[in-house]
C-alpha cells in the first residue's frame, strides 16, 4: 500500500484529493512504505504457531459480527464516510452485520501481525499492498476465488478496470479484491513549459529535449526525490525499467534486474542526471523537499503520485498537469502501480458473511470517491465514469492513458503480486541505495544493477 509517501497506501498528505495516497510513505522515514507488508519473523512467528492450535472462523450464520478493519486511506472525512457505509450494511439470511475499525498507519504491521497470529483480527480488512501475500504464504487468508465468481454473476467483476483482478492472483487462488490504486506517472508545471517553449514529450528523446529546454530557463526537467522516507525514486527508476520492457522480476519469481532493457532504461537517467536535468540534492530529498521544489517552480517536469497537486499549494497546483505516457526506444509504453487491496481471512464468524460483505461494500463505496474525501484511484469502471470524479482532469487522464499501461513491482515476469516483494524491493535498504546511486550519477548502469541483484538475492534467502 502506499500510503505514505506519501505514496500510498495511506494518503501522503492528509487533507483533500488523494494527497494521502501519494505521499505518505515517503514521510515516515520508515525502511517500509505502506504499499509493502513486511515479513512476519521472530515472536510474532511464534504466536502464530501457538494460534494456529486455536479454532478459526467458519462457514454459516453467526450472531458475532463481522470485524471490518481498514485504514486512514484519505482526508479527515475519509474514515466517517467509510465507517457510515459499513454501518448501513444490512445483512440477510441470519449472517452477521459488519463492525468497523479504524487502525492508523503507525505500527499498523504490529498490529495486524499480532492480532492474526493470535485470531483476534479482522474477518476483513484493507492494509499494506503486499499484506495479503504475505498472510496468504501463513495460511491465514481466505482466497477470494468464490467471491469473484460472484461478482461474475452480478456484473462487479466487468466493472474492475481490465487487468486489475489478476495482480491479486497467486498459484493457490485470489489473495485480495483490489480496493484503490496508487499510481506513479508524469506531471508538468505548464507555465514553465510555455516560457521554455516545448510541450508534453511523448517519447524519451523528446522528454529529453524539454529537459534540455527547461534547464535553459533554469528548472530542472527531471524532478524527483529518493531521501530519506522518499521511496519514489527507486519507483521511477523502476518505472523506467518497465516502460522498457524490463523490470525486476522474471517468470520464476527471482531477481532479475542485469537485463538490456533495465541497462538501457538506466543508462539513459545517468544520462539525464549527468546533463544537469536532474536536482544534485535529488539523492537527498524527502518528500516534502520535493514538494517544496515544485512549490518554488525549480520542478518544470518530473515523476509523482496522483495526488502531487494537493502538496504543491498555491498558485503552482493550478499549473500541474499530469504528462503523456513516453514510448521507450524499444517502441514500449509502461509505468508502476500499486494496487491496494482488501482481503478476507480465515478466522470470520462466517465466510459467507464476509463475502455477502464485501458484495454489499463494493456496490456502495462509490461515496469515498464522488465526495472526495482523499482515497487513491478507484479501481471500477463505474466510479471513474462518475460526473464527480470526471471534473478532475488529471485524474481523468490517469484512468484514460496511464493506467490501462501500468504494471506491478512483479514485472515483467508477472502480473500478480507475490510475499517476496515486500522484503526485496518495497521500501527496502537496497532499492533506496540503488537510486540514490543513480540519482547521484556516480556510478555506471551495469554496476548499479548488479549491486541491486545480489542484494535482492540476499534478502530473499
Amino acid at each position: 500500500m502506499h500510503p505514505t509517501t506519501n505514496h500510498g497506501r495511506r494518503p501522503l498528505r492528509a487533507g483533500g484529493g488523494w494527497k494521502g495516497t501519494v505521499m505518505a510513505s515517503q514521510s515516515t522515514g520508515s525502511s517500509f512504505s505502506r504499499r509493502g507488508f513486511l515479513g512476519i519473523a521472530g515472536s510474532v512467528a511464534a504466536t502464530a504457531a501457538l494460534a494456529a492450535c486455536s479454532s478459526g472462523g467458519g462457514a454459516g450464520g453467526s450472531s458475532k459480527p463481522l470485524k471490518f478493519w481498514n485504514m486512514p486511506w484519505g482526508g479527515t472525512e475519509f474514515n466517517p464516510t467509510d465507517k457510515q457505509i459499513t454501518l448501513a450494511y444490512k445483512p440477510k439470511n441470519g449472517l452477521p452485520a459488519a463492525k468497523y475499525q479504524e487502525i492508523q498507519w503507525a505500527n499498523f504491521t504490529q498490529t495486524f501481525s499480532s492480532a492474526v497470529a493470535s485470531n483476534t483480527g479482522p474477518a476483513v480488512s484493507s492494509g499494506g499492498g503486499t499484506q495479503a501475500f504475505q498472510f496468504a504464504a501463513q495460511g491465514k487468508i481466505a482466497y477470494a476465488d468464490n467471491l469473484l465468481d460472484e461478482w461474475k454473476k452480478n456484473g462487479l467483476y466487468d466493472d474492475f478496470f481490465d487487468g486489475l483482478v489478476d495482480t491479486m492472483k497467486t498459484d493457490e487462488g485470489y489473495a485480495a479484491v483490489p480496493y484503490n490504486l496508487d499510481v506513479r506517472c508524469s506531471w508538468y508545471n505548464k507555465s514553465l513549459m510555455e516560457q521554455a517553449g516545448v510541450e508534453s514529450p511523448k517519447t524519451w528523446d523528446e522528454y529529453r529535449n524539454v529537459c534540455a529546454a527547461l534547464k535553459k530557463i533554469g528548472v530542472f526537467g527531471f524532478g524527483v526525490g529518493s531521501g530519506a522516507g522518499s521511496f519514489t525514486g527507486s519507483h521511477i527508476l523502476t518505472a523506467f525499467m518497465i516502460n522498457n520492457g524490463g523490470g525486476l522480476f522474471n517468470a520464476d519469481k527471482k531477481p532479475d534486474c542485469v537485463t538490456p532493457e533495465n541497462i538501457e532504461a538506466m543508462e539513459f537517467i545517468l544520462d539525464l542526471v549527468k546533463s544537469g536535468y536532474s536536482d544534485p540534492a535529488a539523492a537527498t530529498y524527502t518528500s516534502d523537499n520535493v514538494q517544496a521544489q515544485w512549490k518554488a517552480k525549480k520542478f518544470g517536469f518530473g515523476w509523482d503520485g496522483a495526488g502531487l497537486p494537493s502538496g504543491a499549494v498555491g498558485d503552482v497546483a493550478a499549473d500541474l498537469v499530469v504528462g503523456d505516457p513516453l514510448e521507450s526506444p524499444s517502441g514500449k509504453k509502461g509505468g508502476l502501480y500499486f494496487p491496494n487491496n482488501i482481503m478476507m481471512y480465515k478466522n470470520t464468524p462466517s465466510q459467507k458473511g464476509s463475502e455477502a460483505f464485501l458484495t454489499y461494500y463494493y456496490k456502495n463505496m462509490s461515496p469515498l470517491w464522488t465526495k472526495k474525501t482523499g482515497i487513491g484511484l478507484p479501481p471500477l469502471k463505474s466510479i471513474a465514469a462518475t460526473p464527480e470524479f470526471k471534473s478532475n482532469p488529471n485524474n481523468v487522464k490517469i484512468v484514460d492513458e496511464w493506467q490501462p499501461i501500468f504494471k506491478t513491482w512483479a514485472a515483467p515476469g508477472t502480473t500478480g503480486l507475490f510475499a517476496n516483494i515486500a522484503n526485496t524491493v518495497d521500501g527496502t535498504a537496497p532499492m533506496i541505495t540503488f537510486a540514490q546511486a543513480i540519482l547521484g550519477g556516480k556510478t555506471d548502469a551495469k554496476s548499479a544493477l548488479t549491486t541491486l541483484q545480489k542484494s535482492m538475492e540476499g534478502l530473499m534467502k
